[in-house]
């Protein structure tokens, strides 16, 4: 295997002089210059080219963000045989421009739409498959389960028994929520949340994807859910002026009892606490909608323009694999998507491998799921929605004609 490590002062000069793939050469570019994702990549690498010693692997590691700055480039010019890159809209983007190869096939060959069921509709458009899922993590509720005990509160499973709970622990002086909405994207985990519990999946991906009105009856019915939250004082107060690392000492010193966040929350738990945190699934609102879940995914994809597309597609079914997805996902401390796959022996990650599997769709979280101007405008509409619910529906039409004038694109 050789491996270029393409920093972002060298991406452009990485992409001027490609690695062209000869006979039995795969061109890979991945953004995993972090260290765990950088590990994980390699060694997988390695144990493909055991297998297949015909096949060299090339890789080109980019720095992660530079990479999401120049992968249209080399997608429309001289493309690589796979990059790495992410589900949901992000993906459809390259989709819609034709530059992904449709790759169905390796899911139909290799039995995927059972072992990843619940990351299909992630990588599906219009009933076609355009990538393979190596890694995802879990959202959901992390509280105090010490604090729950004490005042005699159990994990709640529906929207009643949890507005329940969050009355119970605002009598009791505790704030049931911490979040910090200063830079916008947490509001967006609760839009997603409310959003697939009232609606279900598949209009949250409608809506995201700029085909349903923001004054549509239904998506005022997710903020009539919210604003019962917002008005009963459920949230943290003056959340907008915290960033979410900046909300955390609220839960960890108990004056606050939950947070609705991703798994990547846990490394910042402090020893002391450590033993009093647990998890539960966002609760159900209304019982006829599957649950569904927030599962952002890195996914591999073969450029359309790749030039060997037959041993690109031996690395995605490779990738697929659930010995390859437990390697990877060891080192990186996350959850692989084929629920055949082993899980690190983690009572979060447990958790959310089970929640996961079990989920009847993913969303890949409101800023991957629709276009990146219409998030930033409608997380910042969310947050002012936090702060001042009274103005729903200015906000409302203003996100309608945002959504009108982007989607006319």
């Amino acid at each position: 295997m050789a491996v270029l490590v393409g920093a972002l002062a060298l991406n452009f000069a990485l992409l001027a002089q490609p690695l062209q793939a000869e006979a039995g050469t795969l061109v890979i570019n991945a953004g995993t210059s972090d260290p765990a994702p950088k590990q994980a990549f390699e060694e997988l690498i390695e144990r493909f080219e055991a297998e297949n010693p015909d096949v060299e692997v090339k890789l080109n590691v980019f720095d992660h963000e530079g990479f999401k700055t120049s992968v249209r480039n080399f997608l429309s010019s001289q493309a690589p045989d796979v990059i790495t890159w992410f589900a949901g809209n992000r993906m459809k983007a390259f989709v819609d421009r034709g530059l992904l190869e449709e790759v169905s096939d390796v899911w139909q060959t290799n039995g995927l739409k059972e072992a990843m069921a619940s990351s299909l509709s992630a990588m599906t458009i219009e009933g076609k498959q355009y990538g393979v899922p190596w890694s995802y993590y879990q959202w959901g509720v992390y509280y105090r389960k010490d604090i729950f005990d004490d005042l005699g509160l159990s994990a709640p499973t529906t929207w009643d028994e949890f507005m329940v709970v969050n009355g119970k622990l605002k009598e009791a002086g505790i704030t049931p929520i911490a979040i910090g909405t200063k830079y916008l994207w947490t509001a967006g985990g609760w839009f997603d949340y409310l959003n697939m519990r009232v609606n279900g999946l598949p209009f949250h991906l409608e809506l995201t994807d700029g085909k349903v009105p923001y004054t549509d009856d239904r998506v005022r019915a997710v903020f009539a859910k919210w604003g019962e939250m917002v008005e009963a004082g459920h949230f943290l107060e003056n959340h907008a002026t915290y960033s979410w690392q900046e909300a955390q000492p609220f839960i960890f010193q108990g004056k606050a009892a939950m947070y609705l966040i991703g798994n990547f929350f846990v490394p910042f738990f402090p020893p002391e606490i450590a033993d009093k945190m647990a998890f539960f699934q966002f609760p159900v609102i209304n019982p006829d909608i599957p649950m569904y879940e927030d599962a952002p995914i890195d996914t591999v994809h073969i450029p359309a323009r790749a030039q060997n597309k037959e041993d690109a597609r031996k690395f995605l079914a490779f990738v697929a694999r659930a010995d390859n997805q437990t390697a990877m996902n060891k080192v990186l401390e996350r959850l692989p998507p084929n629920k055949d796959a082993t899980v690190k022996d983690d009572r979060f990650l447990q958790a959310g491998f089970k929640m996961l599997s079990a989920s009847e769709g993913l969303a890949q979280f409101y800023d991957r799921d629709t276009d990146p101007e219409m998030a930033k405008l409608g997380m910042q509409g969310f947050q002012e929605f936090m702060v001042k619910p009274d103005r729903l529906d200015r906000i409302l039409t203003r996100l309608e004609k945002s959504r009108q004038r982007i989607f006319k694109k």
